[in-house]
């Protein structure tokens, strides 16, 4: 891929969050959707790609744009395959709520996990850390332990991040009882993974949680450019889940992916804030205009763009 790809997916994360902004904090998750989706699909025509979107909206008979197997692009340049986001964090959004933003990720074809649309046992932290300090199979306690050696401060300094959902009771008090804090979020688990990898910025130094399966492997692919480390399991636990997991082709139901199992070779991955966020501040809206702020990174040189742009609106 040309790495002049990497800020064109810019605009793509960019235009779905001008439209998205609009909708703030007006209670209507499907008015913010709606509008994010259609200006990313809008901005995708013109991508100078063969595009197929592997991580998208659901299924085509569920999701009329941005479905998963959609043909996406120009039709023009690489083959490619295509993680996105248009909103990730509804209800962040409808209620102007921190870290809700737009996101893509773009490898080379055939280079994105195909996951059914299940829940991912999830575990992520940031970079700088030896090689596979974390893993799913070890207790919330050992890994925060781990975690926080490493780091050279104590557990107690150690911050976790979870989604806000009953599923995960018992595991916010086995967290706790390490003594390390919790930043509860009630949406948006691709931010939260993400913001494990500037943890002197917000504050998170490990996600833990059951999550969306497509949006672990978005996930996955912006810790591959912009680091960090990251596994995942499938939970397979009924007869349709298993179904689903072999239409996909996944033999191994209990297999452990690890974030270059999940996005594989050359990755770009690029976001933009909607909300005001730890990591990126949403969209200004003015008078004619909107300035909105990205980050845009390649997993082949590691190299992090962040992005300021100040754009003039029709209408």
């Amino acid at each position: 891929m040309d790495r002049g790809l990497t800020l064109e997916t810019v605009r793509v994360t960019e235009s779905a969050a001008i439209a998205a902004a609009a909708a703030r904090g007006r209670g209507d998750e499907q008015l913010a959707e709606q509008a994010a989706v259609n200006a990313m699909s809008d901005a995708l025509s013109a991508l100078k790609v063969r595009g197929r979107v592997v991580v998208g909206l659901g299924e085509e008979e569920a999701a009329p744009k941005l479905f998963v197997g959609e043909t996406v692009g120009s039709g023009d340049g690489p083959e490619v395959d295509i993680a996105l986001d248009p909103l990730d964090g509804h209800t962040l959004c409808a209620k102007n709520l921190p870290n809700s933003l737009a996101a893509i990720a773009v490898t080379e074809s055939g280079g994105l996990l195909q996951a059914p649309d299940v829940y991912m046992e999830k575990i992520a932290i940031g970079p700088g850390y030896p090689a596979d300090l974390v893993d799913l199979d070890m207790p919330p306690a050992e890994a925060i332990a781990r975690l926080a050696k490493a780091k050279g401060v104590r557990p107690q300094d150690i911050s976790a991040c979870i989604l806000d959902r009953p599923r995960h009771a018992a595991l916010v008090e086995d967290v706790r009882t390490t003594g390390a804090s919790i930043r509860l979020i009630g949406d948006g688990d691709v931010a939260g993974i993400i913001h494990t990898t500037e943890p002197q910025t917000t504050g998170i130094d490990i996600y833990l949680g059951t999550g969306g399966a497509p949006e672990g492997v978005l996930a996955a692919a912006a810790l591959r450019c912009i680091g960090g480390q990251m596994c995942g399991r499938l939970i397979l636990d009924t007869d349709e889940k298993r179904r689903l997991a072999d239409e996909k082709g996944i033999t191994d139901r209990n297999l452990i992916y690890k974030a270059a199992d999940m996005a594989a070779g050359d990755v770009s991955f690029a976001a933009t804030g909607i909300t005001d966020g730890s990591l990126l501040p949403g969209v200004w809206l003015d008078p004619g205009a909107a300035t909105t702020f990205s980050i845009a990174t390649r997993s082949r040189t590691g190299t992090q763009r962040w992005v300021r742009a100040k754009h003039k609106l029709c209408g």
